[in-house]
Formats: structure tokens, C-alpha cells, sequence
């Protein structure tokens, strides 16, 4: 959209780098900001082996890596946000992390009618817009990964969100993102995660109870529904803390038991054991 040309993204995580690769793909003046250089160095490594490998499979040309790369500058200082038409948040799923940088966004980004987007999976925008002076300016846009591949947004208004920053995302998203948008209400999980995150928890709670194996429940789920991978290489792959994050906020907001995150899911989060992204969870990654 015309009037969203430049770009913030906080975090440089999984979600943040794909969230800041596409955008650089379309065209837009992008900047990444992180909490240390070692943590930028790692997103940029991300973005750069992502456009690698739509070069190799012959996606997209060498040229246009090149100069997709070339859109996105990486900081550590959130003062660089300052211009910014949009600003989309992408740290770690915490309600208070997240409050205290819409705070900080807020006295920063001087463009009077910028976005605040938060990329979150389960906390209340609610709570984010009313951290800052403009909530009617705050919205839930709901990435998923991997972003450059999966085509699905989640577009989350509070009750405070203006109609003119719904519009604006939603064409943003649709028409220079090219992504496909579907509208939750403002509840956490919103609506992927609500029906996601149980049907996790229960073949965690399957696996903790010795009813089967992990790769029986997998291979069940994969070649007996078409699922495209199973509950527990999903979980893996999404990470266990940020599954545990959004099995927190859902049974904080519903008080349902089946939200409730299993015991061990808890004790392997405490062990470090988070999937795919710390070399172990459910299975063993090299």
C-alpha cells in the first residue's frame, strides 16, 4: 500500500526475519531491530539463508536476493524507528516484554498515524494498545511459519482499534504482502491457535501418558488424516516454550483444563529441550 513504505520490525527471531524478508521482497524500506548485535548477525544469517535457498530452487533470481537484502538495515537502537509507517513487534511471547516496547514505540515513532502491529499468537492487543497513547492505532497481524512460504494472516482489532488501521493493515497485507487475511475476534490463541494448541497438548498428554509413541502419533496424524506434518514435529518445529507461552495465556483467559499446559511440556522447557530451534524436543535434530 502506498502509504506504508517503511518498515520496523522488532525481533529477528524465526518469525521476525521471515516477517522482514517478505516485506523487503516487496519492495519496502525495512529495519530490524535487535537487543544485541550476536542476535541481528543471526537474523540476517536467517534472511540470507532463506533467499539463498528460493535461489536455489529457482524461486527467485540471484539479482533479486541481492536486492531484497539490500532493503533491510539491522540495528540495535529502536530511535531508528523513529520514521517508520509501520512497526511490527515479533518478540518472545511475553505479555510484559511486549507491554514495556509498545510503551517504548509509542514516545519513538513520530509518524502521527503509523501502525502498531504485533505479531503476537495469544496475548490481548487489548492490553499492547493501552501501553501506548494511540490504541486505535494497534492491531494483531498474525504471521505463521514459515512466513516467506505460508500464505495466512490473522487480522486481530481490540475494541480500540480504529477502522481506518484495520483497513490499512488488510491492504497491506492482501495487496502489497499478497497474503491472505482471515479476521479473529481479540481472544487469546485468536482463531488458528485456539484449535491448534489443544490438539498439541493432546499428544503431549498421549506421549506423557505412555498411551504411544511420538513417531505413532506423527505418522497417524500424516498418513491417516493427510496432515502434512504430525502434532509433536509441528510442536518441534513451532518450539516448546512458545507453545507453552500460548497454552499459558489461553488457559489464563478461558480457565479451560484442556489448555492447561501438560507437566511435560513444562519440565522440558525447563530442561531446554525446545525443538527444532535448540537441537531437541520431541525428536533429535543434528
Amino acid at each position: 500500500m502506498a502509504d506504508i513504505a517503511r518498515v520496523g520490525v522488532v525481533g529477528a527471531g524465526l518469525m521476525g526475519s521471515g516477517i522482514a524478508e517478505v516485506h523487503a521482497k516487496a519492495g519496502l524500506d525495512v529495519v530490524v531491530a535487535e537487543v544485541s548485535r550476536t542476535a541481528l548477525d543471526a537474523g540476517r544469517a536467517r534472511i540470507e539463508k532463506s533467499l539463498q535457498r528460493g535461489v536455489k530452487s529457482g524461486k527467485l533470481a540471484a539479482e533479486d536476493a541481492e536486492a531484497t537484502l539490500g532493503r533491510v538495515r539491522f540495528t540495535t537502537e529502536l530511535a531508528e524507528f523513529a520514521d517508520r509507517d509501520l512497526v511490527i513487534e515479533a518478540i518472545v511471547e511475553q505479555e510484559q516484554a511486549k507491554v514495556e516496547l509498545f510503551r517504548a514505540l509509542d514516545q519513538l515513532v513520530e509518524r502521527v498515524d503509523a501502525v502498531f502491529a504485533s505479531n503476537t499468537s495469544s496475548i490481548p492487543i487489548m492490553k499492547l494498545g493501552m501501553a501506548t497513547g494511540r490504541p486505535q492505532q494497534v492491531v494483531g497481524i498474525h504471521f505463521f511459519n514459515p512466513v516467506p512460504v505460508l500464505p495466512l494472516v490473522e487480522l486481530v482489532p481490540s475494541l480500540r482499534t480504529g477502522e481506518d488501521t484495520v483497513r490499512r493493515a488488510e491492504e497491506h497485507a492482501t495487496g502489497t504482502l499478497g497474503k491472505t487475511v482471515i479476521h479473529s475476534p481479540d481472544r487469546a490463541g485468536f482463531i488458528v491457535n485456539y484449535l491448534l494448541v489443544p490438539y498439541l497438548l493432546s499428544a503431549i498428554r498421549m506421549i506423557e501418558a505412555g498411551f504411544a509413541e511420538a513417531e505413532d502419533i506423527d505418522r497417524g496424524m500424516e498418513l491417516g488424516t493427510a496432515h502434512p506434518m504430525g502434532p509433536l514435529r509441528l510442536t518441534d518445529l513451532i518450539g516448546l516454550d512458545t507453545v507453552k507461552a500460548i497454552a499459558d495465556s489461553m488457559f489464563a483467559e478461558f480457565k479451560e483444563p484442556l489448555y492447561a499446559p501438560p507437566p511435560l511440556l513444562l519440565r522440558m522447557v525447563d530442561a531446554g529441550l525446545l525443538g527444532k530451534k535448540s537441537g531437541r524436543g520431541f525428536y533429535s535434530y543434528g
